[in-house]
């Protein structure tokens, strides 16, 4: 299994990213004991191309686990088929201890990788490379991440084994299942739907208000907000969108959303 070729491209993403962010390190070590921006010496120029280098290629790496959780999740739903009372990427993911974990962290890492992506981007574009020191150092828990993501990862797809009899959502996503995701189908229909609805007209607010004023609290709010529409959207999927495009009450899956016979219309929900 562990030839499977999207396991490999998985692998081989994770690693050569490893490697750009192993080879940022001694750049890292550099910025965090002689970065100055004051400074107008061959060393500190030497340091500002460098660091030039250095971010386009960790931006490479970065970028590439924004891909790879989609991808991982695309993998984990094709290769329901290959276990025992797997339907979607739930029973494979259930196949492994390590799988949601796994997921867990490719989710950690998506958000990481793109609020560095973000702040990298607004470093560039600024003349005096502002919060050059902190950007730098982040990338020290960055490089943790992956590395625990390539451990991970290998684990999970090297304990795969065929013969392994998996659970999948219609245990884990309904009411007599036990644990957090049994309890969000149980969640009051239309208390939910107006979190999820009010949550997104006030974020919606509150981003056309910053286009008008330039008012601190507005950007404050509106990146709090921002930060937790996603779990309150992933609620919302398992507890009510789900069921629509089921045409089933009580399935509540949020994987099988992805696949060809509901139109891979999770792709663009999650997206």
């Amino acid at each position: 299994m562990i030839l499977h070729p999207e396991i490999l491209a998985l692998l081989t993403g994770s690693l050569l990213s490893l490697l750009l962010l192993t080879l940022a390190l001694p750049t890292v070590w550099a910025v965090l004991r002689r970065w100055n921006p004051g400074d107008c010496s061959a060393s500190q120029l030497y340091l500002e191309r460098r660091t030039s280098l250095v971010s386009t290629l960790v931006a490479w790496a970065v970028a590439f686990h924004l891909v790879a959780l989609a991808l991982f999740v695309h993998t984990a739903d094709g290769l329901h088929d290959q276990f025992v009372g797997a339907m979607c990427a739930t029973g494979t993911l259930n196949a492994n201890p390590v799988g949601w974990p796994l997921l867990a962290l490719k989710l950690g890492l998506f958000f990481a990788g793109g609020l560095w992506l973000a702040a990298n981007l607004l470093v560039r574009r600024s003349p005096d490379y502002p919060l050059t020191r902190t950007l730098y150092a982040s990338l020290v828990p960055l490089w943790l991440l992956v590395l625990l993501d390539c451990a991970l990862q290998l684990s999970f797809f090297t304990g795969l084994e065929p013969q392994i009899i998996t659970s999948c959502c219609g245990s884990l996503f309904s009411p007599a299942g036990s644990g957090v995701a049994s309890s969000l189908t149980e969640l009051p229909v239309r208390p939910v739907m107006a979190l999820f609805y009010g949550h997104g007209i006030l974020l919606l607010l509150l981003l056309l208000a910053m286009l008008r004023w330039q008012a601190a609290w507005l950007r404050y709010g509106a990146a709090l907000l921002a930060a937790f529409f996603f779990p309150v959207a992933l609620v919302a999927v398992v507890s009510f969108i789900s069921v629509y495009f089921y045409q089933l009450p009580t399935h509540h899956c949020p994987f099988d959303l992805l696949q060809a016979g509901y139109h891979r219309i999770g792709y663009l929900l999650y997206g």
